[in-house]
C-alpha cells in the first residue's frame, strides 16, 4: 500500500497541444503584418498593404482583430519577442555575468531580427507616444523589460565580485539602451554602421573601466 506523500504514476502522456485553424490564421496574418508595420509604422501601413501580405479581405483580418490598432499590437509584440530572442544568443553561454552583458550589447549591433526593419522600440516609440496608447503601452512593456533584464544582469555581476559593489544596475542600464537606440538611428539616417561600431568599442571601455571590479 502507497503512502499518501508517494506519487502515482498513471503511465499517461500529455497530447502535444495543436493550434486550431483560427490561431494558425491569426498567428499568419500577424507574420505578414510584422515586417509591414516595422517598416512603415502605424499611420503608414494601409489595410490595402496588410491584406495583400496576409492574402485576406479585410473582412477576414476583421474575423481576428477587433481593429487595426489590435493587429499593430499583436505585430509589436510578434517583432519584439523576434528581436529580443536574436539579442539574446549565446547569452547564457558567456563565460561570466559582464561578458553577458557584453555578449547582449554585441549581438545588437551585429545581428538583425528575422523581422526587416530594424528595432521595433526604435521604431515605435515616437509614433505611438501620444496618439496611440495601445501601442504605447507594448513599447513601455518592452522597453522596461529590456531594463529590467540587463539590471538583473549587472546585480549578478554585482554578486559575484565582477562588478564594482557601488555600480548603480539602473544607472548602467539607461546608459548601454540609450547609446545603443541613438546609434542605431544614426546608422539607419546615414546608411552604414559607423555609428554602431563606434559606441560598441565605446561601451567596451565603459564596462571594463566603470563597472568591472578592479
Amino acid at each position: 500500500m502507497l503512502k499518501s506523500d508517494q506519487s502515482v504514476s498513471t503511465g499517461r502522456r500529455k497530447r502535444p497541444t495543436t493550434m486550431t485553424k483560427g490561431e494558425q490564421t491569426r498567428r499568419r496574418i500577424v507574420a505578414a503584418a510584422a515586417p509591414i508595420f516595422n517598416q512603415h509604422g502605424f499611420e503608414g501601413s494601409s489595410m490595402t498593404e496588410l491584406m495583400a501580405a496576409a492574402g485576406l479581405q479585410k473582412g477576414g483580418i476583421y474575423r481576428h482583430f477587433a481593429s487595426k490598432e489590435e493587429l499593430a499590437a499583436a505585430a509589436f509584440d510578434y517583432t519584439w519577442k523576434s528581436a529580443w530572442e536574436t539579442r539574446m544568443q549565446h547569452v547564457d553561454q558567456a563565460a561570466s555575468h559582464i561578458d553577458k552583458i557584453k555578449q547582449l550589447i554585441a549581438n545588437f549591433v551585429e545581428q538583425r531580427g528575422p523581422v526587416v526593419g530594424g528595432c521595433p522600440v526604435l521604431n515605435t516609440a515616437i509614433e505611438s507616444d501620444d496618439g496611440n496608447p495601445l501601442l504605447r503601452e507594448r513599447v513601455v512593456k518592452a522597453l522596461r523589460s529590456w531594463s529590467s533584464r540587463l539590471q538583473a544582469m549587472v546585480k549578478d555581476a554585482v554578486k559575484a565580485g565582477e562588478a564594482r559593489p557601488d555600480v548603480d544596475p539602473k544607472d548602467v542600464a539607461t546608459l548601454i539602451i540609450s547609446i545603443l537606440e541613438g546609434a542605431l538611428m544614426m546608422s539607419r539616417l546615414e546608411r552604414n554602421s559607423d555609428a554602431l561600431r563606434r559606441v560598441h568599442q565605446h561601451l567596451s571601455r565603459y564596462i571594463d573601466s566603470d563597472v568591472v571590479a578592479r
